[in-house]
């Protein structure tokens, strides 16, 4: 571990892990982390990402059995920038953990929990982890309020899919837990004692169920007054420091937006303002306000060069994936309104890419198999044990619905995986 007092290190520590793609951020950031921390298992809750905001890594005897009701009573023992220890569950085992959180400036942060193979870990060891996790968390948080364009309409499938499962599974489980609640209340049952105790078991799972689809809303949508509250105070800096008169109307409504339609509606709206001001406006006012199923979010300025008055490539870009659209009115002398029109969500759940069924781990198995490598090649490059890496071939093959190597090398070659991970 003394390599981490050389400050050149730890710099290049951290630009390894800034550079990763968000399908390698996990496995890299727990592989670096492995070197002064040594743990068994990684797993993840980010509020910014609606696609998989649960993501793991390492055993998968623990990963594969995390839930998102665990990671979120961890994530209400976390202390943003320091690593707390604690005896909690986990993957449905009590376990030591360490807890990692944040809390960026920007979009909702994330928390790490992993399962150290120490007993007592080394004070040392904590502070540089948590070090290490307070500033790649930033850039993370970063980049998932601020999608591609071309990972947005999956996200949008997968996060309406997980919605409307939580949903059937949250109606089906409170059904029948209603119905044991009002058996076990009846009064032709003699033994009071048996009759409250399974009262109150039933009572606690209802509320634990109740939870994780609170959570899982929270995951995937955000109120649209909070936010334009968070686009509000984005554009602070610039309202305050700048001799422009800049007017803000929020929606006024609590409904939910999608967490890719509010990332999408302030990335397009401060795109929008700021392109008003280089083009001489001296007053802009921008407006979110929800019509039906759809936002509308009008940026109007008095700015004289109305011929500039047309949405940024880079803006069409970010709507179109979400079947949005522009509606531009620019008058000479009067000015400019430019508004984009986003719908808020699809009429039917659409049909998810066999691809986007896998976590990050599998895509990096799967590439191995697409490239005609074995479980061993696979395992040493991964840094995976061989068992590990045939549980990993099991678990893709039932996702792909297909039922060997073969079929699964020719789907993804079919699909243009791209090389991710170490697997090359």
């Amino acid at each position: 571990m003394d390599e981490w007092s050389d400050p050149l290190y730890v710099l290049n520590q951290v630009e390894h892990l800034l550079a990763a793609t968000r399908a390698e951020f996990l496995p890299r950031f727990s592989a670096t982390a492995a070197a002064v921390l040594p743990h068994r298992a990684a797993a993840m809750e980010t509020g910014d990402c609606s696609r998989i905001p649960i993501k793991v890594d390492g055993d998968p005897v623990i990963t594969g059995s995390v839930t998102s009701a665990e990671l979120q009573r961890l994530a209400a023992l976390g202390v943003p920038g320091q690593a707390v220890v604690a005896e909690e569950t986990l993957g449905g085992k009590r376990r030591k953990l360490v807890v990692l959180t944040s809390a960026p400036v920007i979009g909702k942060g994330a928390m790490i929990a992993l399962v150290p193979t120490e007993d007592a870990p080394a004070d040392r060891a904590l502070g540089i982890v948590a070090g290490l996790w307070d500033i790649v968390s930033v850039n993370a948080a970063q980049r998932a309020t601020d999608p591609e364009p071309e990972i947005l309409a999956s996200n949008l499938a997968a996060a309406t899919a997980r919605a409307q499962t939580i949903t059937d599974l949250g109606q089906t489980h409170a059904t029948t837990l209603a119905s044991l609640l009002a058996v076990l209340r009846s009064r032709r049952l003699g033994d009071a004692a048996a009759r409250q105790t399974a009262t109150d078991l039933a009572a606690a799972a209802l509320v634990d169920l109740r939870s994780v689809a609170d959570r899982d809303q929270e995951l995937s949508a955000e109120p649209a007054s909070a936010a334009f509250d968070t686009l509000a105070a984005q554009l602070d800096p610039l309202v305050r420091h700048n001799d422009v008169t800049v007017d803000l109307a929020g929606p006024g409504d609590e409904r939910p937006l999608p967490q890719d339609i509010a990332h999408t509606s302030r990335t397009v709206t401060r795109g929008l303002v700021l392109a008003a001001l280089e083009r001489g406006s001296s007053r802009v006012r921008a407006s979110w306000l929800i019509d039906g199923g759809t936002l509308r979010i009008t940026v109007r300025d008095d700015g004289p060069d109305v011929v500039r008055a047309v949405p940024a490539t880079g803006l069409t870009e970010r709507i179109t994936p979400l079947g949005g659209r522009w509606e531009v009115d620019a008058v000479p002398g009067w000015g400019a309104t430019i508004t984009a029109i986003l719908p808020l969500g699809v009429a039917e759940t659409p049909e998810l890419r066999p691809l986007d069924r896998l976590n990050s781990r599998e895509l990096e198995v799967l590439a191995g198999i697409a490239l005609g490598k074995r479980n061993r090649q696979i395992a040493e490059e991964l840094r995976l044990t061989e068992h590990t890496v045939k549980f990993h071939v099991r678990k893709i093959l039932g996702k792909l619905e297909v039922t060997s190597r073969g079929e699964a090398a020719v789907l993804a070659r079919e699909l243009r995986l791209a090389p991710v991970g170490q697997v090359s």
